[in-house]
């Protein structure tokens, strides 16, 4: 029991604590899953959900193995990260925004799509990237083995962010029925579309500054 235990992190609760209070701060992939939800409906939703949580568990692998550092010393590399993250959310909502009053079937992306697509958008979100960087490592306890320590912090961001995104999911889906008027559908399409490039917009800001 006493050799279970130690395998724990001792800050595993806080670092739980801290995981949520991000998570649920209005971000790219809680925008983006509200439109694909509301929009599409959950199963497009959760398709997206674990694209989002692949993406988040392979820059958290990345990261304990040692490949942060590598973008945190080259500001070439971030910027290229960064700026195709920034390029990749502006190209969603240009696609749901001229998408907006086609034919439905025109409109609906296969699962595979919606699945690809959370995986790229978090494998070029510099933010998840400098989570793994500047926040988890602060949670390492130097008198446990730092690699699991990584691990298991890491297993357990990606646990929360997908019960967040699995929850958001949920929640946007239950507005398809009300968005099946092909004039309310339009509105909210174009609406939700201008929102993800505001947060394109801010999301560019924002990784420029925890850049510096």
């Amino acid at each position: 029991m006493t050799d279970a235990a130690s395998l724990v992190p001792i800050n595993l609760l806080p670092f739980v604590l801290t995981a949520l209070v991000i998570e649920i701060t209005p971000g790219p992939n809680m925008t983006w899953l509200a439109v694909i939800s509301g929009l599409e409906g959950r199963r497009a939703g959760f398709a997206a959900v674990a694209g989002i949580a692949l993406g988040l568990s392979i820059i958290g692998l990345a990261g304990a193995l040692g490949a942060a550092a590598l973008f945190q010393t080259s500001s070439a590399l971030y910027e290229t990260l960064r700026w195709g993250g920034v390029a990749f959310l502006f190209y969603l909502a240009a696609e749901g925004w001229f998408s907006a009053g086609r034919p439905q079937e025109m409109q609906t992306g296969s699962y595979c799509g919606y699945f690809l697509r959370g995986l790229l958008t978090n494998l070029l979100n510099p933010k998840a990237l400098l989570f793994y960087i500047a926040v988890l490592p602060s949670f390492v306890a130097p008198q446990q083995p730092v690699m699991h320590q990584t691990l298991m912090l890491t297993a357990a961001y990606v646990a929360v962010a997908t019960i967040i995104h699995s929850l958001i999911a949920l929640t946007a889906a239950r507005l398809e029925p009300v968005l099946n008027d092909p004039r309310r559908e339009r509105l909210a399409r174009r609406t939700l579309s201008a929102v993800l490039a505001l947060v394109a917009i801010w999301f560019a800001l924002t990784t420029a500054q925890s850049g510096r």
